[in-house]
């Protein structure tokens, strides 16, 4: 089976795909990217949380240890390592989000993703992701500020950091789908 997705905004094309392989140890084993982490890998913690964009523009964090790689063909991915400087990680960074650090990555994808869709009910949002130093009241906080933020700066406006998961994913489809 061979599969086409985009990885952090860079087109992946793969020949004779293990259809039972998962796009967590593909990340991890295949490609080095070990910012997504394997916890219990059944989908319960949310360590391995990643975003995924299919071609609806529907945005949405899902587990990498049940996602098999044939189920993300066509769509775009977002690891933790292809977010940068989005507000959500300084208001980790500010709140003391994260003492171990070995959660924060899940946590990270599952709030830009809540980020971009606007969506406020962070209790709802987070309660796949699961942390066993820090604490709740810090992460929630977090996402309550980034949220706060956005509404202080205009709603569409603020987006520009968070579309770093949107717009260069969404404007590749088009040479995804054309090649």
């Amino acid at each position: 089976m061979d599969i086409r997705f985009l990885l952090n905004g860079e087109p992946v094309a793969l020949t004779n795909v293990d259809a039972t392989k998962t796009l967590l140890d593909w990340l991890r084993v295949d490609n080095q990217l070990t910012g997504t982490k394997e916890g219990c890998n059944e989908g319960d913690c949310g360590a391995c949380t990643v975003i995924l964009i299919d071609k609806e523009k529907s945005i949405r964090p899902l587990n990498s240890c049940i996602l098999f790689l044939p189920q993300i063909d066509g769509k775009a991915v977002r690891t933790v390592e292809g977010i940068r400087n989005h507000k959500v990680q300084d208001k980790m960074v500010e709140f003391h989000g994260s003492q171990c650090g070995f959660c924060t990555p899940g946590f990270i994808t599952s709030m830009v993703a809540a980020n971009i869709n606007g969506d406020r009910d962070h209790n709802t949002t987070l309660a796949g992701n699961l942390c066993r130093c820090t604490g709740y009241e810090p992460i929630v906080k977090a996402a309550r500020a980034s949220e706060n933020e956005k509404n202080q700066l205009g709603s569409r406006k603020i987006l520009k950091n968070s579309l770093i998961c949107q717009n260069q994913d969404q404007k590749n489809y088009q040479n995804l789908s054309k090649s």
